[in-house]
């Protein structure tokens, strides 16, 4: 039997639209990568070719000076470890308590629901401010101890709206009434069913949580006093702080001062964008699927 191959031929309008649409992307491809190559780039050129503006796609001048001083402070390394530290026990820690709010929230059986949702809404638009949050988190006596950058933060109500969401469109009711049947208890219904059904929002939120965690400072800035308990990110911007006020008298150190100091700042970013550009690639696929939590399926 002779099957025969047909083609749909696409009408002129749909070609100018189809290339239109190439266009476009390409240009939103160019324009979010550009600034991450030029970043790159520049971190791998001499001082003096970034402060002059030549550097625009590659390299000029290639030169590891940039990283060669973040290496020699030996502070680099504990602000690494302790941001390591703090993004791993901090997103456990957050990624426990968001689900553990967000999935009785999504359970109809769940008594005042609505009314909880309400207030932890409430939350998301209005906060006590800078100054009653400090208060509480010293009366916890919580200020100078790695417990102050784990805590006050550990749940993001943004967060806890997109897991329940996905509790919601993902848990059927029928499977908890089955499950009840033979006698498995909320915790265990938890523990062997919730959550191997929810790979793709447990991603998104170790994604979420951890790259926030990861670049976090302010609260750093805010509750720590003790220099070995702070985190890289404090540490990045102490040293850039430092480099740019230099009390140098000669004016062609002060002139070498300064360009190091703008190299620096690329060396910095790089360095601490490490971490997440090696993480991400492991989660991608889940976090694809978390965020389309709530789209319309056919």
């Amino acid at each position: 039997m002779n099957t025969v191959k047909t083609t749909i031929r696409e009408s002129a309008g749909d070609k100018i639209f189809v290339i239109s649409l190439y266009v476009i992307l390409s240009l939103l491809l160019v324009i979010v990568l550009y600034p991450l190559i030029y970043i790159l780039s520049s971190s791998f050129s001499s001082p003096a070719a970034v402060t002059s503006g030549r550097v625009w796609l590659w390299p000029v001048e290639f030169s590891l000076k940039g990283y060669a001083q973040l290496m020699d402070n030996p502070k680099i390394m504990t602000g690494y470890a302790n941001s390591l530290f703090y993004t791993a026990a901090g997103t456990l820690i957050s990624v426990a308590l968001t689900i553990m709010m967000a999935y009785p929230l999504s359970r109809k059986t769940f008594k005042g629901r609505n009314v909880l949702m309400m207030l932890v809404t409430f939350t998301l638009l209005f906060t006590g401010g800078l100054i009653p949050t400090y208060l509480v988190v010293k009366q916890m006596g919580l200020i100078d101890t790695r417990w102050a950058l784990l805590i006050p933060n550990a749940i993001w109500v943004w967060q806890v709206i997109i897991a329940r969401t996905f509790f919601q469109t993902s848990i059927p009711d029928e499977l908890i009434d089955s499950s009840e049947l033979d006698g498995c208890s909320d915790l265990r219904f938890m523990w062997s069913v919730v959550i191997p059904l929810s790979k793709p929002i447990i991603a998104v939120l170790f994604l979420m949580y951890a790259v926030g965690q990861w670049n976090a400072y302010f609260d750093a800035l805010i509750y720590l006093k003790t220099a070995q308990l702070f985190p890289l990110q404090l540490i990045l911007r102490s040293i850039i702080i430092l480099n740019n006020s230099s009390n140098a008298t000669d004016a062609l150190k002060l002139v070498e001062r300064q360009q190091l100091a703008e190299l620096l700042k690329y060396s910095l970013i790089v360095v601490a964008t490490i971490p997440v550009l090696i993480i991400y690639p492991f989660v991608q696929r889940y976090f694809v699927q978390g965020m389309l939590v709530g789209s319309v399926k056919g």
